[in-house]
């Protein structure tokens, strides 16, 4: 009898771990899901939904313009395999609208994310058009927004992290691109991420507003990629009070030795703060950096962790 509870017991105990990890929703453009594309999966959660939704993505290759709406909160995208669940599109700045307009910067994203507490895992997001401008991959204007083992794939300003008061964290993510690829107002941690560089540009093309004491953060990523010798800046101010941090990061021979640029004003380099900490490889020069930059101490260092640079949020905490 106590053998027989005890193979109950384990049973309903695998039971309930399926429900817990069980999808909301199923998108497979094969249609073995509940819905054949990405869009009507966002369509179908309820507006202001307080609990999770949760979407799992088969895999494919979805050519979708998304938005995920303001009203659709708490949304979570989990895709079957990060190199094979790819949501593209291929709009970019210079194309133009049904008016014969130019779409612009905005206007060119893939997907747009306007719900706060988005997050996405094992996802590949990518603008297709190639290097031809501007063409954005994701705009993420949602507060709270979470991306985990996601890829992020495109040329000029693959990542708009749109919106000064927006929180967004990054872990374990691929981003790669060439000018101001990842670029915006928001506050963001990156943490052990990949960023490849292509060709030659800026990483980072940071709008922090004046306010906000922390812009992005990178802590414990690796720089690589296949552009020639002294071909990237760490970043430029797109405007003035720019914040970027390094922190423990791995940078490679093509990161340029002044580190900065000021974007053409000598009047940013006495708002912007762009700092480093022990940085490591043969990119890591810190006595050749622009002498506006800072070298943290170990007591600035102190003030970089998450729940400080994110408001109170902390991402990791379930």
């Amino acid at each position: 009898m106590k053998f027989i509870a005890v193979i109950l017991l384990i049973t309903f105990s695998f039971t309930a771990n399926a429900i817990d990890v069980k999808p909301d929703f199923v998108v497979d453009a094969k249609g073995s899901g509940n819905f054949k594309t990405v869009q009507e999966a966002i369509h179908a959660v309820p507006d202001f939904r307080n609990k999770v939704t949760t979407i799992f993505i088969k895999k494919g290759i979805y050519k979708e313009k998304l938005i995920l709406a303001a009203s659709k909160k708490n949304v979570k995208f989990v895709g079957e395999d990060l190199n094979e669940t790819i949501l593209t599109y291929d709009d970019f700045a210079q194309k133009k609208n049904t008016f014969g307009e130019e779409k612009g910067t905005s206007g060119s994203a893939s997907f747009y994310i306007y719900g706060e507490g988005f997050s996405a895992e094992n996802i590949t997001f990518e603008n297709s058009s190639g290097p031809v401008g501007q063409a954005v991959a994701v705009w993420v204007g949602g507060d709270k927004s979470a991306f985990i083992n996601c890829r992020f794939l495109g040329f000029q300003d693959t990542l708009y992290t749109y919106g000064g008061n927006n929180r967004q964290y990054y872990k374990s993510c691929y981003i790669e691109g060439t000018v101001d690829f990842i670029f915006g107002s928001a506050t963001a941690w990156f943490e052990n991420c990949t960023l490849f560089c292509k060709k030659q540009g800026y990483i980072t093309a940071a709008s922090t507003a004046d306010t906000t004491k922390f812009g992005y953060v990178f802590n414990q990523c690796k720089i690589k990629g296949d552009a020639p010798a002294n071909s990237f800046y760490l970043g430029r101010p797109w405007r003035p009070y720019a914040k970027v941090s390094f922190l423990n990061c791995e940078l490679p021979e093509f990161i340029r030795p002044e580190g900065w640029n000021n974007w053409g004003k000598e009047s940013n380099e006495q708002t912007a703060y762009y700092a480093e900490y022990q940085s490591t490889g043969k990119g890591a020069q810190p006595t050749k950096r622009v002498k506006w930059a800072h070298q943290l101490t170990n007591e600035e260092y102190k003030s970089y962790n998450l729940e400080n640079v994110l408001r109170g949020w902390n991402p990791e905490q379930k």
